[in-house]
């Protein structure tokens, strides 16, 4: 594993300009958005032509459940994690949840999805709102985590988002520059909550397109208060960073695509999203070949534990999970 960008393609299948982009070192990641996917067969060869250029590239999703789900025809419609909450076993529901997501992801060839959202529900934030599991840092902690012992079971490592905590911050971070005025202590109190506890527990952590004045005036993803400190010191968390995509607004404010990416992996971050604007993803990438970032030894853990095929759906285990999900009337 040489590099520390994360890229996307336009399309179901791979251009001659994409192969091209892939075979470049400083490429390290791809993420697959809704428009890549039209069924499990068809991601399932998608990822296999990816391979076939990069056998060494992450490939990733958002398949939270809810809103943010980008696998969706033929796959297990999710519910939203605040869902769960109000269920009377729900923390056996959150597990059978993470590993009924993982097990279908790493079944169409992807080593994993960014998640679970560990943002608190503050009631305030809309682009946050349901994805959240809960509003109490304790309960949010115990319902994530047993959503992240899911996901290992089925060989998948977890990422927790958004550091240090995007529930607060109403403006939502792909269109705006959110702002959390709160103290560090306020928030430590709170969103470092379920950080802190899973810290060990997390394989990696992407952090927050917000801004704390009150800690740094830089956005998380670009602070080294935040990252280096903060997230390592404090927390000693040692797993990889990625960061959220620098092509959403939230990041526009310290520059261009190239000032974004030498930003982020200067203030810590391990690997960068650069997705839905090409453009933008060239010239992070010749941003990168000249910065000549050593490459973080902590991405090649993130691979997953591919499931062969279709077979997963004769395993008990996904029977008793998706009877759970459904007894609860949490999927159809």
């Amino acid at each position: 594993m040489q590099g520390s960008l994360m890229v996307d393609v336009a399309g179901t299948w791979l251009t001659a300009e994409d192969r091209q982009l892939l075979r470049q070192p400083e490429v390290a990641g791809l993420i697959v958005f809704a428009r890549n996917i039209e069924s499990p067969r068809q991601v399932r060869e998608l990822t296999a032509a990816i391979r076939a250029i990069r056998p060494d590239l992450i490939l990733a999703v958002d398949q939270e459940g809810g809103r943010v789900q980008r696998l969706r025809q033929g796959f297990v419609r999710l519910p939203a994690m605040r869902s769960l909450a109000a269920c009377a076993n729900a923390e056996s529901l959150a597990e059978q949840c993470g590993w009924l997501m993982a097990t279908e992801v790493l079944a169409v060839g992807l080593d994993l999805s960014f998640a679970p959202v560990l943002d608190l529900d503050h009631q305030r934030s809309a682009v946050v709102g349901t994805r959240a599991f809960e509003g109490d840092p304790l309960r949010a902690t115990a319902l994530a985590g047993a959503f992240i012992k899911g996901m290992n079971a089925a060989g998948m490592a977890a990422c927790g988002k958004h550091f240090p905590g995007h529930g607060w911050a109403e403006a939502d971070s792909h269109v705006a520059i959110p702002v959390d005025e709160r103290s560090l202590e306020q928030i430590r109190a709170l969103d470092l909550v379920p950080f802190a506890r899973l810290s060990g527990q997390l394989a990696a952590v992407m952090p927050a397109h917000v801004i704390y004045p009150e800690v740094d005036a830089q956005p998380a993803g670009f602070s080294r208060k935040w990252l280096q400190e903060i997230l390592r010191g404090e927390l000693g968390f040692d797993g990889v960073i990625f960061s959220d995509d620098l092509s959403m607004a939230g990041a526009h404010v310290v520059g261009d695509a190239a000032s974004r990416i030498e930003a982020a992996l200067t203030a810590g971050c391990d690997m960068g999203l650069v997705c839905n604007d090409r453009a933008a993803a060239e010239l992070a990438l010749t941003a990168a070949q000249r910065l000549k970032v050593k490459p973080s030894p902590r991405i090649a853990k993130m691979r997953g534990r591919v499931v062969a095929g279709e077979d997963y759906k004769q395993d008990p285990r996904w029977l008793q999970a998706l009877g759970a999900l459904r007894g609860a009337g949490l999927v159809d």
